[in-house]
């Protein structure tokens, strides 16, 4: 699954590049003035597409993207975090109904289970956690999600909270494009990286210390 996602990613920026050269690309103004003009057309079609596209191993940070240039930073970070959530309920589901069965025989193994019982007992901050850091891809995370024992509400509480800085830093980008990049942009990216590591290693340590309690010295 990464290797096809990664593949996809690869032929998609290679085939903006090719448009870029043999098409005539109207500049970030004029797109978004055309997106106003649209009114309530172009911020459903986004979030249509995103959700759509976000279903397959097609990265989202494209549509992040996206939804800052057309959008503005204010809906087009509103519209990123609905289809976030949406696209991740989604596929969330999707394995839940029909995954579960088929892994569920491997749950007895020690390593799927001690996986297991950590996003169960992490509850929304192990979900958050992985998804502020940056390597770990959106769609295989909702996968696994699904096939654990991870409530449902906690899935969506911890996609919606550790998906808000990478999001809104990712839009904010788009709505620069007309601009110089803000250094700080870099800074978001590599504090909601180690804030999400942070986050894992509390969560994986206090599902070790409920696991194994100290015994009261007598």
């Amino acid at each position: 699954m990464p290797r096809v996602g990664v593949l996809l990613a690869v032929c998609l920026v290679a085939a903006l590049v090719v448009a870029a050269f043999v098409l005539p690309v109207p500049e970030p103004v004029r797109l978004r003035a055309w997106a106003s003009g649209a009114g309530a057309a172009a911020p459903a079609l986004i979030f249509l597409a995103y959700v759509v596209a976000t279903l397959v191993p097609i990265p989202r940070t494209v549509f992040s993207l996206a939804s800052g240039l057309l959008l503005g930073p204010v809906l087009g970070v509103a519209v990123a975090l609905v289809a976030t959530a949406v696209s991740g309920l989604l596929s969330f589901a999707l394995a839940r109904s029909l995954g579960r069965r088929v892994v569920a025989r491997h749950l007895t193994r020690a390593s799927v289970r001690a996986v297991d019982e950590r996003l169960t007992v992490g509850g929304w901050l192990a979900v958050a956690s992985l998804r502020m850091i940056p390597a770990i891809p959106f769609l295989p995370t909702n996968y696994a999600c699904g096939l654990s024992s991870v409530r449902t509400r906690h899935f969506l509480a911890g996609t919606i909270a550790g998906s808000v800085p990478g999001t809104i830093a990712v839009v904010v980008l788009g709505d620069t494009l007309t601009g110089g990049t803000p250094p700080a942009l870099l800074a978001a990216f590599a504090v909601c990286a180690l804030a999400g590591a942070a986050g894992l290693w509390f969560a994986i340590r206090r599902h070790r210390v409920s696991a194994h309690p100290v015994s009261p010295q007598l």
